[in-house]
């Protein structure tokens, strides 16, 4: 569903303005010097509101976020949590997933975070996936040797996918689960994961680290079970 336009929009972003990242490119090796002896560099790839991003900055003050979020209507919410909460250690990049080795430099983010994304469920739209091998070859770019991808989704069409194409982009699928809140909450949830835990659909969620890089084929292969016809 296409978000509606929010009134405001621009005053709006330009009373965020010290939590935007107007060119992240310039920062690219340097994004450190936004959070002097930060302990870790964190990325968020499609923020959304920012309650995800927000909420475990707001925990983890030594950590340097950095979220990135291509829908300005999205954005501008989770850029007005953070002014609220009066964080210091979060930032915000409009920009694709894509673009992730134009702005950081080899090894510079220690872990990524995809929450939600699109499932893209067709055959035909699968490279879109942000978690298909074209995306994992380019977060290989930015994360050190061992660096970690935090995956969450409700599509168990699309989890079935990501858990079998991460290793084709060189990352070992740990701490598989298809029902991460069985047992009680488990970490910070997003807007979108609480309103669908609350109506009983189980999460899913790994962590992916980065490892040796197999060969690569010429094809990618098909889309994994579970996955929508045309």
């Amino acid at each position: 569903m296409r978000m509606r336009r929010k009134k405001n929009l621009i005053p709006r972003m330009e009373a965020c303005a010290d939590w935007l990242i107007r060119e992240p490119q310039t920062l690219r090796g340097h994004w450190r010097s936004l959070l002097p002896g930060a302990q870790a560099l964190r990325v968020e790839l499609g923020c959304g509101k920012g309650r995800f991003t927000c909420e475990t900055a707001a925990a983890e003050p030594e950590v340097l976020f950095v979220a990135v979020e291509r829908v300005p209507d999205a954005m501008v919410m989770a850029m007005e949590r953070a002014r609220d909460l009066g964080l210091r250690n979060v930032f915000f990049v409009d920009a694709d997933a894509a673009g992730l080795p134009d702005f950081f430099a080899p090894g510079e983010v220690d872990r990524l975070y995809i929450n939600f994304c699109d499932p893209w469920p067709t055959k035909r739209h699968a490279k879109r996936r942000l978690t298909h091998r074209n995306f994992l070859l380019k977060y290989r770019q930015v994360l050190p040797d061992g660096g970690e991808i935090h995956f969450k989704t409700d599509n168990a069409g699309l989890f079935a996918f990501s858990v079998e194409e991460f290793p084709a982009g060189g990352f070992q699928p740990t701490q598989v689960t298809d029902d991460l809140h069985r047992d009680g909450i488990q970490g910070v949830m997003t807007d979108y994961e609480a309103k669908f835990h609350a109506m009983g659909t189980p999460i899913h969620r790994c962590v992916a680290v980065k490892g040796e890089l197999p060969p690569q084929p010429a094809e990618s292969p098909a889309p994994a079970e579970g996955d929508k016809a045309e």
